[in-house]
């Protein structure tokens, strides 16, 4: 097993790949969509600001192969590996969501995405097929000695108004925060299963010969429906049915550990103990919750419902070579609290990992 470290687009820089290292990671995750390391992308999760994470509008300078190869290699100049790209940039594919009259045209630039990483050597992108996003969490300070959180507690849903998607503004001439030139609509488990199938029988070709994973995200919060719009993996055993979709090792799991312990249904490590046998897993969030929906809260791996060592032991025992990074931790009260949190985190991580391997 590997450790590495997610970093945010605004922190993909010299500085943060040093600590990377510092603290015991090995490769790089780069979650290029939004700044969600401050306190205020919190708020967003939590519905607080109106234009949720703000507009989705991506640079020409990004998502091209020049850039690729760029941070690949100023990943590489500190010692360390690009092993992911996390997440669509949603002005890039908001049809391909919404089965909108854009979605063959965006379509086609995922491809271009999906075969410029594949030549500038990434081998992972990770993405998250919803609709709403990550909608509804709240912060707090739920975590040991009042360190800062963010939970989850059955919040009072708003339909998703229209020019957003992914709780990200992709239109903003047609966004309306309140809803007055209109809502998305519902969307039915049918027909987000369709879109789905379509984006795999699109894409997954394409990623197969650039030899790049697709690996998706659960949804988080594991809810059947959010903002009025299905949700596609809220329970464990819907993973078995994406990969059944379209048979493939490049159609992957981004598997969140703590999304599925949010989850009112299923056993974790029997998740984890079927699906690191199969290698369906391209890498893992590594993360720990006290409760399941509709109440949770996000914690120290240490003190959560879930035995994090257990799990550590299952992937060793099967031989799991994959990436592990903490995705988000508890926030502590120091000067760098995002850093100190990483840090807490990739050290129990290290050491666990070092004992497990003693233990054989």
């Amino acid at each position: 097993m590997k450790l590495g470290l997610g970093l945010y687009g605004n922190m993909l820089n010299s500085q943060n790949f040093q600590f990377a290292k510092q603290v015991g990671a090995t490769h790089i995750v780069a979650h290029v969509v939004g700044h969600f390391n401050t306190a205020d992308a919190r708020n967003a999760t939590a519905g607080l600001y109106e234009q949720g994470f703000g507009v989705s509008m991506p640079s020409p300078e990004s998502w091209t192969y020049d850039w690729m190869r760029d941070l690949r290699q100023a990943v590489n100049a500190e010692g360390l590996e690009l092993v992911a790209i996390e997440n669509f940039e949603p002005g890039h594919w908001y049809d391909v969501l919404l089965d909108g009259p854009r979605k063959h045209e965006q379509m086609e630039h995922l491809k271009r995405i999906v075969r410029d990483m594949g030549r500038a050597g990434i081998p992972i992108l990770g993405y998250n097929f919803s609709l709403a996003g990550v909608w509804g969490r709240v912060s707090g300070n739920a975590a040991r000695g009042g360190a800062g959180t963010v939970g989850f507690h059955a919040p009072l849903e708003t339909p998703i108004p229209k020019g957003m998607v992914w709780n990200m503004v992709v239109d903003p001439q047609t966004f309306d925060p309140q809803g007055k030139s209109g809502t998305i609509g519902t969307v039915t488990p049918e027909q987000l299963w369709s879109r789905l199938d379509w984006f795999l029988q699109e894409l997954l070709p394409v990623a197969e010969e650039a030899h790049v994973r697709l690996a998706l995200h659960p949804d988080d919060p594991p809810v059947p429906t959010l903002r009025e719009t299905a949700r596609l993996v809220y329970q464990p055993r819907l993973y078995d049915r994406v990969l059944s979709l379209h048979p493939s090792h490049y159609n992957a799991m981004e598997l969140c550990l703590g999304t599925v312990a949010e989850m009112s249904e299923g056993d974790i490590y029997d998740l984890v103990d079927r699906h690191s046998k199969q290698g369906d897993i391209a890498y893992i969030h590594f993360r720990n919750v006290k409760g399941k929906v509709p109440h949770y809260d996000e914690v120290f791996i240490d003190e959560g419902d879930v035995d994090m060592i257990r799990l550590l032991r299952i992937l060793h025992r099967n031989n799991y070579e994959g990436v592990l990074i903490p995705d988000h931790t508890p926030s502590l009260s120091c000067a760098a609290p995002w850093h100190a949190g990483m840090a807490f985190a990739l050290g129990y991580m290290r050491s666990a990992l070092q004992i497990i391997e003693e233990e054989r």
